[in-house]
């Protein structure tokens, strides 16, 4: 294997290949009786830098109100394994999480936060909200 080789084997892939279908929705029968907070803490979440490669780690809180449905959590969590050898900025990943998850659950309220830990001595908390 020559050099050219050996760098692209090692290229991150592209968030164009995070797939939403196995997210699986769940009927929330209560939906109309009284509202509840739901609050989802994934702390290994782990992507790559678009820039270096090198990997980045965190935890991605989901914090939402339902409508009508609820995330199935093993769908979840198979769906946010996609991004360990994604390519994707903190500031890319919380937003596709959050219109991902909105899309497929239209919830009443939705906030997904990232905390990422500290690189080069900087740790960066993003914070994305639905509706805006």
């Amino acid at each position: 294997m020559d050099k050219t080789e050996k760098k692209h084997k090692n290229m991150p892939l592209s968030p164009n290949t995070i797939e939403t279908g196995m997210l699986e929705p769940i009927e929330y029968t209560y939906g109309s009786r009284r509202d509840i907070e739901i609050v989802i803490d994934q702390p290994e979440y782990t992507a790559v830098c678009p820039r270096t490669g090198l990997p980045d780690f965190g935890c991605i809180t989901i914090s939402y109100v339902p409508s009508g449905h609820i995330i199935e959590l093993k769908s979840l969590k198979y769906y946010l394994l996609q991004y360990r050898n994604v390519g994707i900025f903190y500031e890319n990943a919380v937003n596709r999480i959050l219109d991902d998850l909105a899309a497929v659950l239209a919830p009443r309220q939705m906030t997904v936060t990232g905390q990422f830990t500290a690189r080069g001595g900087i740790s960066t908390t993003v914070t994305v909200r639905h509706p805006n």
